[in-house]
């Protein structure tokens, strides 16, 4: 059975304040963060398993690549991405599905320590343990070594930060869609992993790829710092 690719770019991205969408915001090699990655992700996995979930200024996106499959969350100005991920679950064929945040720029190093991950099926949350920022998702483990919490609001006892690269098992993605249902429009979609994990006893990895970069973009610091780091 073969992995679903979904590329979560409905949102606006207004504080980068960029007249178009935050994935197609060019870096300094020449690329976008989307060309970018795709060609990182074609370079492991097949290009028709890619889709993306797209909104704002969508026609943007699917002039700039006319290949991948295409998501349409027509409410991406009243939701966040827990409804963009919800609309990819319920359209997607079955098995699992590896997925990303439009504005994360990686070293094509990061897929390679998650790819065993993803061969056995194993539901995880990629997650760097280098840094523990306030604005980023935050998570901790239970007693049995798989996250229990994760969400903005993990203060006490964070151990590190989602990095904005997830997968779901084949057998779990059901429930995680449920979940992802009933969250709040506005919740991010680490909402309905963290419910999945609480009401149905979900066991999600957190696989730390803190040697490598990874960076999400949503200031222009993180862009420069983007550009400083991937020469």
């Amino acid at each position: 059975m073969s992995t679903n690719i979904v590329i979560l770019a409905a949102g606006v991205g207004s504080r980068l304040g960029k007249p178009h969408p935050k994935s197609l915001t060019p870096l300094n090699t020449g690329e976008t963060i989307l060309g970018r990655s795709l060609r990182l992700l074609t370079s492991r996995f097949s290009r028709h398993s890619i889709h993306l979930v797209v909104g704002y200024k969508k026609e943007m996106i699917m002039e700039e690549v006319p290949d991948v499959g295409f998501i349409y969350n027509q409410a991406y100005g009243d939701t966040n991405t827990s409804k963009s991920l919800l609309k990819a679950f319920n359209i997607l064929g079955p098995g699992g599905v590896l997925w990303l945040n439009g504005d994360v720029v990686f070293d094509p190093q990061v897929l390679d320590v998650l790819l065993p991950h993803i061969a056995m099926d194993h539901s995880f949350v990629a997650v760097n343990t280098a840094k523990v920022s306030d604005e980023e998702v935050k998570y901790t483990l239970g007693a049995d070594g798989y996250i229990n919490k994760l969400s903005k609001q993990v203060s006490e006892g964070a151990l590190g930060e989602a990095v904005g690269i997830n997968y779901v098992s084949a057998d779990d993605r059901a429930l995680v869609a449920k979940r992802l249902a009933e969250v709040d429009d506005q919740d991010y979609f680490e909402g309905g992993i963290e419910l999945a994990i609480e009401k149905d006893g979900l066991k999600f990895e957190a696989v730390d790829i803190s040697q490598h970069n990874v960076i999400e973009v949503d200031f222009a610091e993180d862009l420069n710092s983007v550009n400083e780091a991937f020469k």
